[in-house]
């Protein structure tokens, strides 16, 4: 076995067996001793961010509807499990936001309990009207993570772009921002965001991005890419619409010359194929389903024609 040739299923049960340190040749990413996690994980693709050139593994994880938990340890403890996977397997990328309800808060705690700030590249967003309300917000985003310093600040669906700017590049130029972005999750806001990205420098651009939902590839993907900005995408499975499709219909006899095990890595891996796709982040409060993601990162990414393929064959079903 090698960290290339590691497949969902496999990994799946190294991670839910805690055995991926012993079954990892030696000589891929070392994670956190400290975190609680493996000690070895696979080795995940990765891509680089165009206006700093630092490398991000290319399977994050969101936290919509999945994070938005109580205090019960029933319901704390899968998700401090998917947090372990996705620094165990080589991930660092989180995305939440103030609008996912209590999901700051809890993402936070678990950080915290499980040690994994460190390991993590942690990006929220401001979703409020006003430059006074946004200042509040994005403080008390910053308190419910439990950290000073955040990787990417995002301008919620744009809403009040305008106001939000300032903040966001005082925060920058005092050291307690890395990057400043931009998100969307539909076609139709598509035009504005590339007006946006037009008017004002941001380094990153969130947009949804998936075999159902193909449109940013015809100007927003080339554009980012041709202007250094980079792309996390959301929505990869078009809120469970992709699967819907194929439930019960099996892979095409193919899928595995491309590493395909699931129709999950299928999905993930066309989008993550795409030159100008920094991240995906899919979201899960299941750890199997972290595990399934994140293998969709370890293999060779398909090439054109086949991506153009596996495009076909969605088209066909």
């Amino acid at each position: 076995m090698n960290a290339r040739s590691i497949d969902r299923r496999t990994l799946m049960k190294l991670l839910a067996a805690g055995t991926i340190a012993s079954s990892v040749p030696a000589g891929v990413r070392t994670a956190d001793a400290s975190s609680g996690v493996p000690a070895t994980a696979p080795a995940m693709t990765t891509r680089k961010v165009p206006r700093s050139g630092e490398a991000l593994p290319v399977i994050g994880m969101g936290s919509s509807n999945t994070f938005d938990v109580g205090t019960a340890p029933t319901e704390r403890a899968p998700l401090g499990q998917v947090l372990e996977g996705l620094v165990g397997a080589g991930g660092t990328v989180i995305d939440t936001s103030p609008m996912y309800g209590r999901a700051e808060t809890v993402l936070g705690d678990l950080i915290r309990e499980l040690g994994l700030r460190p390991r993590l590249w942690l990006a929220t967003k401001v979703w409020t009207r006003g430059r006074e309300a946004g200042e509040v917000q994005i403080e008390q985003s910053y308190a419910r993570l439990g950290t000073d310093r955040l990787e990417l600040l995002q301008i919620h669906n744009l809403l009040d772009w305008r106001e939000h700017v300032p903040t966001i590049r005082a925060l920058q130029e005092s050291g307690k921002l890395r990057y400043s972005g931009i998100t969307h999750y539909r076609a139709d806001a598509h035009a504005e965001l590339e007006r946006v990205l037009g008017a004002e420098r941001f380094d990153w651009l969130q947009v949804n991005y998936s075999l159902a939902e193909p449109e940013a590839a015809t100007r927003l993907l080339p554009y980012c890419r041709d202007k250094g900005i980079a792309v996390m995408v959301n929505r990869p499975f078009a809120d469970g619409a992709l699967f819907e499709r194929v439930r019960g219909k099996p892979l095409p006899p193919w899928a595995a010359e491309l590493g395909c095990a699931s129709w999950g890595q299928f999905f993930l891996r066309w989008i993550a194929a795409h030159p100008a796709v920094t991240c995906i982040i899919p979201a899960t409060s299941k750890p199997r389903h972290m595990a399934d993601n994140l293998a969709a990162g370890l293999a060779p990414l398909p090439d054109e024609t086949q991506r153009e393929r596996m495009r076909a064959y969605w088209a066909s079903l």
